[in-house]
This record gives structure tokens, sequence and C-alpha cells, in this order.
């Protein structure tokens, strides 16, 4: 048991002065009936409230002392535990590209990676996951968290066209490593989902991957897309004409990117396959945290408080029957 608001236990002290002045009250009170000789009255028998006429003051106290526990907010809890959790740094990047909005991947590339890519954030729950997008130019859509809500807000704005069109591949994992370069964690990820092959950026894939090496953060590539041909949406007029265009995917380079930095490329040519390559990287990486975790506190003051209600109840009960007094 402790105390969440524990100088409120210090109030007790204002009940000392208290009972002081009530004993000097009674000793300087006038009797009610003065009369010029006493001694008629000395084999008087006494009355049981004569015993009980302090009690009151005293229940008053007692009634004090319980609600000043309340104040100070008595609690619960369980002891300290020892426990082990599985918690890394990874950068979610992803390629915004208008390639992305192909059909190949229901309802298309994009919004499945973004569905499969929420799943994962979900699956992780110990981890600080960060989301950096790209196309022609790359940027932190958010940083790395530990609240998974804003993570999860930040996928629903996620959409072609906020930045300049094209792949800019080098400079997606260039952005992902500037948040992730000073981490304190001791595995560090990037996930790199695209559908094409770099054609942007003042990056090469090649350069930005050997400065995530010198890092210590490892790259999981993940070409998204059919093979052969995929169906692609062309606004005509005020419909959607659909004309199948080839799928190029530059798999050379983002097997050469993930072998860099001793991580493993994946091929998603379906939403289940994509969902299984989260998954293996979801059993890939696992680190061990050692913490100290304490149990949830539970308010213990409804006791006291029943208690100080009954005391002064007791008290205003004494006061207007057995021990009233009249004026």
């Amino acid at each position: 048991m402790h105390f969440a608001n524990v100088e409120y236990l210090f109030l007790l002290l204002l009940l000392i002065p208290y009972i002081v002045w009530y004993i000097l009250k009674c000793r300087r009170s006038d009797a009610t009936l003065q009369i010029s000789d006493a001694r008629v009255y000395a084999h008087t028998p006494k009355s049981f409230k004569n015993y009980l006429l302090h009690l009151p003051f005293i229940l008053r106290i007692l009634a004090l002392i319980f609600i000043i526990i309340v104040l100070a907010r008595p609690q619960r809890t369980d002891s300290w535990k020892n426990s082990e959790i599985e918690g890394i740094d990874i950068m979610l990047t992803v390629d915004v590209s208008t390639s992305m909005l192909a059909e190949d991947l229901k309802p298309n590339r994009l919004e499945a990676a973004k569905d499969v890519a929420a799943e994962f954030v979900n699956s992780r729950p110990n981890d600080n996951i960060g989301l950096t997008i790209f196309a022609g130019e790359a940027f932190t859509q958010c940083p790395l968290t530990s609240d998974h809500k804003v993570v999860l807000n930040m996928f629903e704005g996620i959409k072609t066209g906020i930045v300049e069109d094209g792949t800019a591949i080098g400079m997606g994992i260039a952005n992902a490593v500037t948040r992730l370069k000073d981490s304190k964690a001791k595995s560090k990820v990037i996930i790199l989902l695209t559908d094409g092959s770099n054609n942007r950026g003042d990056i090469s894939p090649l350069t930005a991957a050997e400065i995530a090496k010198t890092f210590g953060i490892r790259i999981y590539t993940v070409g998204v897309g059919t093979t052969g041909m995929a169906p692609y949406p062309y606004p005509v007029g005020n419909t959607i004409k659909y004309v199948n265009v080839p799928v190029e995917i530059d798999e050379e380079s983002l097997k050469q990117i993930a072998g860099t930095t001793d991580g493993q490329y994946f091929r998603a040519t379906s939403t289940d396959k994509l969902k299984n390559v989260y998954h293996e990287i979801d059993q890939l990486e696992k680190t061990k945290l050692h913490v100290k975790e304490f149990s949830t506190k539970s308010e213990e003051y409804q006791l006291f408080a029943l208690i100080a209600m009954l005391f002064i109840l007791a008290e205003v009960i004494l006061r207007n029957t057995l021990l009233k007094k009249i004026p």
C-alpha cells in the first residue's frame, strides 16, 4: 500500500492543535447548573452518558483522519517483475509513384501495401516505427514513434500525386537512414517497398545502401507487382479505361541493396504474398530486450471513505439523541 498524494498526510499535524484546543475548552467551560455546594451530589450515581461525553469529538477526529487518508489516495500495486520484450526501430519506406495504382493487387498496389503494412504495425507493439514515402523525391511522413496510432493515421493520408512522380529509390533509402542513424536501438531496419526501378534522385540506390550499412541499418526490399503485364486505370472522359502495362521491377538492384546490408529481397505478386513477406520479416527481426514492468495500480480509498462517513453519521446521531444539549 502506498499513497499517490502523500503530501496530504501532513494535514494530520493540524489535528494536534485542534485536540489541544478541545481539551482547554473543556477545562475552562462553565457548569450548566451553578450551585453553592456540590457535596450533596457526591454519592449520586453517574449516568452512562457521562462516559460518552467526549465520544462525538473522538468520532470527529477519527472521521478527519480517514478523510485525510482518502485525500492522500491510497493505492495498491503488485511487485516489480522482470520480463523480456522484443523491440526494434523500423522505417517503412513506401513507393507512391503513379505506377502503384496498377490493380494486379487488390484494390491496387498502393492500397494493398497500406493495408498490409498497417497489419504489420499492429503486430509489432514494442517497436518504434516511422514512415518515409517517395516518388520523384522523398520525405518523412512520420518520424520514429512508439505511438502506433499516429503511424496508422499517417497511412490514411498516403496517396499518389502528393510528390513529384518518378521512382527515386536512393532518395527514399537516404531519407529513412537519416531517421535511423542516431538510433540507440540494437537493431535498425528499413523495409523498402517499390514496384519499379530507380529513375530519379541525386543518390543512387546502391550508394544509399552503403550509407545504411555504415550505420548498421539492415534493408529488406520488397518488389510489388505481378510478372508480365498489369492492368492500369487510365481516365478517359468520365470513365476509367484499363490498359495492360508491362511490370518493370529492377529486381537485381533490389537484391543488391538488400545484400549490401545483410537484408533480404522479397517479391510480392499478390496481396496474400505481400502479407507473407511482412510475416517473414516479422519472424526475422526479433530483438529481446530486458525490461522491468510494474503492474497496474488500483485505488483503495473506498473503504476509508466509507469508514469516515460512518464516523460522521455516528457523531451526528449521538449529538442529536443521547448527547443532545439544551441551550
